[in-house]
């Protein structure tokens, strides 16, 4: 199966990985993690981990919540990807937690979800206390 990779990811100047969803026939199928630092010219593949959601298995793009958002010496990968992913072969939906770091972007924990999520719900905006006390 051929899968396209969308990027649509908010990008900062500094901002070595990038995680995209991997879009198969009419779905996201799974999650790439892209090291901007490999990028050459000559078109050669930056992806360093990937994880496909299996067979039946649809999702929506993925979501980078570091472990540590307030230490400046944390390594840029060191988080979570969350991401919902709905089985049409059992007709559930969980909420998924992957290791950010991981190669295979291990799923390390999953919420069976009591409704289906409907293909392409985000799951929005984590932000700190002091940020929305900002606002």
């Amino acid at each position: 199966m051929t899968a396209k990779i969308t990027y649509n990811s908010v990008l900062y100047s500094n901002s070595r990985y990038v995680y995209a969803a991997v879009i198969g026939v009419k779905a996201v199928i799974g999650v790439v993690k892209l090291d901007l630092s490999l990028t050459t010219k000559d078109g050669s593949d930056f992806t360093v981990a990937s994880s496909l959601y299996g067979p039946g298995c649809s999702g929506g793009e993925p979501l980078f919540v570091p472990k540590e958002p307030s230490n400046p010496a944390a390594e840029e990968d060191d988080g979570y990807l969350l991401a919902f992913v709905y089985d049409e072969n059992t007709d559930e939906s969980k909420f998924a937690v992957m290791d950010a770091k991981s190669p295979s972007l291990d799923i390390i924990a999953a919420v069976k979800l009591p409704r289906r999520v409907p293909n392409g719900f985000h799951i929005g905006l984590f932000v700190s206390e002091s940020e929305l006390e900002k606002l």
